[in-house]
């Protein structure tokens, strides 16, 4: 259980959901981490749950003074930073495009984009000094496949794809490795509406899940956070500028309860001969 001994992580969105999941993992793979979220009680209780490895830090992600205090948090604590995962989100706004409003656009993509453009922006002269690091962003489906999500979302999630693999291509002779995680549908209190409000409400609203992709089961935190403790590991140390997908197969493909309708009866080959 030592995968990530001695290293130090920045986790933002780290007080619920994915970043939950993830801060747990990497405190249980022996990281030191900066949970940093603008949900105060939620993230003030994980961090003193998680012990002497967890410090909690109010931090609004549109705010470059806050995202900067969140990294020199890690850097005072612990001395050092390893991996910064730019999870931090929301849903954005909704709706047809003729009927979103200027402001919510604008709101939607500071958060989604500029929140990751902030986290690595302030990592990188750390990581850079160090001698290397990981910066993991967290994309979507939705920035890689159009209808899986909002209009604006998936513009956000697409440029957080762009941008990852832009700074991995400068970063990359510094031995920073910068990638993206693409979840699909994910168990989650954003997902699932359900933030405030306790957890045990997101088993009642997820049961369409499963028939979103080929894997028939929710996704879940866990999963995302199993990819991020690789991408923050020694053992993804040659991988750089990738949007891996996590997501039971839902951006694949069709669904073959949608095709079998068609496919589902077996037709021998006829072979054409001309007369």
């Amino acid at each position: 259980m030592d995968e990530l001994k001695n290293k130090v992580a920045v986790i933002t969105g780290g007080a619920s959901g994915i970043g939950e999941a993830t801060a747990r993992l990497y405190v249980a793979e022996g990281a030191r981490v900066v949970i940093a979220d603008m949900q105060r009680e939620r993230g003030q209780a994980l961090a003193e749950e998680l012990g002497d490895a967890a410090r909690f830090i109010e931090v609004e992600v549109r705010q470059e003074a806050q995202v900067k205090a969140a990294i020199d948090l890690a850097v005072s604590e612990w001395g050092q930073l390893h991996c910064i995962f730019n999870n931090a989100g929301f849903g954005g706004v909704l709706g047809p495009i003729e009927q979103v409003p200027v402001d919510e656009f604008d709101m939607t993509m500071e958060v989604l984009v500029r929140g990751v453009f902030l986290g690595m922006k302030h990592a990188t002269p750390v990581m850079k000094a160090a001698g290397g690091g990981s910066i993991i962003n967290t994309a979507s489906i939705a920035g890689l496949v159009a209808g899986r999500g909002p209009h604006v979302y998936a513009c956000a999630k697409a440029a957080v794809i762009q941008l990852t693999k832009c700074v991995a291509m400068e970063l990359g002779e510094h031995h920073v490795r910068v990638n993206a995680i693409c979840p699909g549908y994910i168990a989650t209190p954003l997902s699932a509406n359900t933030v405030g409000r306790p957890d045990s409400l997101i088993e009642e609203r997820i049961d369409t899940y499963t028939e979103r992709q080929p894997i028939p089961r929710p996704g879940r935190p866990e999963d995302i956070a199993e990819l991020a403790l690789w991408l923050a590991s020694d053992r993804s140390k040659f991988v750089t500028g990738q949007a891996m997908t996590v997501d039971g197969g839902a951006a694949t493909g069709v669904m073959w309860q949608e095709q079998k309708d068609v496919y589902k009866t077996y037709h021998p080959i006829k072979v054409y001969r001309p007369d």
